[in-house]
């Protein structure tokens, strides 16, 4: 057998499996998805086994909104709780030399008990790989890596990852510490955003020095305290107050303005940020607005999700930005992610060039 495993925010399952879903028909592979809610996976298995292993080699993980990882799984696998090891070594599907070893498991409150298990287990399993060459001794990152997903600390799923096409982040998870000083837990999520949706090399590049950024929907300041810290200059958008302490940074303007009908007074703007609690699809045309006029280089924003058809929504709204900016003659990029610190919303990067 062969299947693709998808980790994602407990609750998000049905999404997850629509997205896998659509992806792999419009790329004319067909399957069918096992999600249910509150476990955090998703597995989708396509028809024709060998169509699996060519569906994860032929989507861009960046392109998928609601999956934290995945990999690429060869067995579902019952160990023997007395040798673990040598229930694993059993396996009669070939996988790859590996470089590295995973050992992960959902984002649950099953799953997070199972942490003492993995770290535990981990040495004694990497040593046994590496005595049967199926492991590098050495970490080797040009190699993939070999994935062992647990449910229980006997039930798991052996497959390997691509380290270029996925999240290398433990449980596709990037965990930041809040910072004291910010006015609001909101800021974890641009400040995820920076490190999720744009590499090392475009973080370089678009984030300098003496930047100037707008941020819609600012009060009272967790997303303008993340432009801050990276030393751009913002024009804070919102009726209500701002933190004080960003005010005397002397970095900050504030505007006590409606972020739908503000225009910005400077033709210099490199950043918008937006997350005001507000349709996706206004959201999404006000962003449309914004780039098409020049008004920014980059947005990074947030899309407000319903309760139910979440992928749907999803992808009608990046169509709308898409579409928008396509029909003008722009070229654009867009990448959406459903990130650890959000919640009922997805937050998208989009540019034109």
């Amino acid at each position: 057998m062969s299947s693709i495993i998808l980790y994602c925010r407990t609750g998000f399952e049905s999404d997850c499996a629509a997205e896998i879903q659509f992806h792999a028909e419009q790329l004319g592979f067909f399957g069918f998805a096992k999600a249910s809610s509150g476990t955090g996976f998703v597995e989708f298995s396509c028809y024709q086994a060998e169509h699996s292993q060519a569906l994860y080699q032929a989507i861009d993980f960046r392109h998928l909104v609601f999956a934290r990882h995945w990999f690429l799984a060869l067995a579902e696998l019952q160990l023997d709780e007395a040798n673990r090891v040598a229930s694993i070594l059993a396996i009669e599907q070939k996988l790859p030399k590996c470089g590295s070893l995973r050992l992960e498991y959902p984002d649950t409150n099953d799953g997070k008990a199972l942490s003492s298990f993995c770290k535990k287990f981990t040495r004694p399993l990497e040593n046994a790989l590496v005595k049967h060459q199926w492991l590098t001794k050495k970490a080797n990152p040009k190699l993939p890596a070999m994935q062992l997903f647990f449910v229980s600390g006997t039930h798991c799923w052996i497959g390997y990852s691509d380290t270029r096409n996925g999240n290398a982040q433990h449980n596709g998870i990037l965990r930041l510490k809040f910072p004291a000083e910010a006015p609001s837990r909101s800021t974890l999520k641009l400040d995820e955003a920076f490190m999720v949706l744009l590499n090392d090399e475009e973080r370089e590049q678009y984030i300098q020095n003496g930047q100037h950024a707008v941020d819609l929907g600012a009060c009272p300041g967790g997303w303008t305290y993340q432009l801050v810290r990276r030393n751009m200059f913002v024009a804070a958008i919102d009726n209500g107050p701002m933190a004080q302490s960003l005010m005397d940074t002397g970095q900050v303007q504030h505007f006590r303005e409606d972020g739908f009908k503000y225009q910005p007074e400077r033709s210099n703007v490199s950043w918008l940020v937006c997350d005001m609690v507000e349709r996706p699809a206004k959201v999404s045309r006000l962003m449309l607005k914004w780039l098409a006029n020049g008004w920014c280089q980059y947005a990074m924003f947030n899309l407000k999700l319903p309760m139910k058809q979440r992928f749907a929504e999803v992808n009608q709204d990046l169509n709308l930005l898409k579409e928008g900016l396509s029909e003008l003659g722009f070229e654009h990029e867009v990448r959406a992610k459903h990130l650890y610190h959000d919640r009922e919303e997805i937050t998208v990067f989009a540019r034109v060039y």
